[in-house]
C-alpha cells in the first residue's frame, strides 16, 4: 500500500486544512494577485492545443488559465475537496482524484500522452518521501516522447535539490534547464527556488 502524502497527513490532522486553503486562494483572485507564473511559463513552452497534465493541480488556477488558452488540460489531485473547488472555479480541464504515485490515466481512459507536464506550487514535498521516485516515473510514463516536465519547489521545504535531481535521475528523467523562478532566472548554487524543465533521459 502507498503511504499517504504530507498533504493528507495534514488534511487528516486538520479536516479544514482543505477549505481553508481554497478560500486562501480566491481571496487572492479577489484580490487581484498573478497566481499564474507559473503556467504563463508552460503556455510559452507549449505548442497551441497541448495535451498538458496538472500533476498536483489543486483548485485549478495553472489548468484553468492553461485551458482558456486553448490547451487540453487534465488536473489530477489527491484532496477531492481541491478537485471539487477546480471544478467550481475552473471549468473546462478534466479534474480528476488520484494519487501521483499510483497514476494511470490510461486505465480512466485517457490515453494519449501529455506534451507537458506541470507539478507546481511544492507539489514534490506534499508527496510522502518514499513515493518521490515513484511519482516522478509516473509522470515519465505519461509523457510524450518529445514532451517535459515542470516542476517547481522552495529550498526549505525539506527536499534538497541535490537529492531531487538525483530522484529524477533515478526515475529516467533529465534537466533541459535549470531555473530559479518562474520568471527566467538562472538557478544558481545559493537559489532558493528550483523550478526544474526535465525529458526522458
Amino acid at each position: 500500500m502507498v503511504e499517504k502524502s504530507l498533504w493528507m497527513q495534514k488534511v487528516e490532522q486538520d479536516p479544514g486544512h482543505s477549505h481553508w486553503y481554497v478560500e486562501r486562494f480566491r481571496s487572492m483572485a479577489r484580490a487581484g494577485d498573478d497566481l499564474v507564473g507559473e503556467a504563463r511559463l508552460v503556455d510559452a513552452m507549449a505548442p497551441r492545443g497541448a495535451h498538458i497534465l496538472d500533476a498536483g493541480c489543486g483548485p485549478g488556477r495553472h489548468g484553468g488559465y492553461l485551458a482558456r488558452q486553448g490547451h487540453r488540460v487534465v488536473g489530477v489531485d489527491v484532496d477531492p475537496v481541491l478537485i471539487e473547488a477546480a471544478e467550481q472555479d475552473h471549468p473546462g480541464p478534466q479534474w480528476l482524484v488520484g494519487d501521483l504515485a499510483e497514476l494511470d490515466l490510461p486505465a480512466r481512459g485517457i490515453t494519449e500522452p501529455f506534451d507537458v507536464i506541470l507539478a507546481a506550487g511544492n507539489v514534490m514535498t506534499f508527496l510522502a518521501p518514499s513515493t518521490r521516485v515513484q511519482v516522478l516515473s509516473r509522470l515519465l510514463a505519461h509523457l510524450a516522447p518529445r514532451g517535459r516536465a515542470v516542476i517547481g519547489f522552495g529550498a526549505d521545504r525539506g527536499y534538497p535539490f541535490d537529492r531531487f535531481l538525483a530522484d529524477a535521475a533515478r526515475a529516467g528523467l533529465a534537466p533541459d534547464l535549470l531555473l530559479s523562478t518562474w520568471d527566467l532566472r538562472p538557478f544558481t548554487d545559493d537559489s532558493d527556488f528550483l523550478v526544474a524543465i526535465l525529458r526522458a533521459a
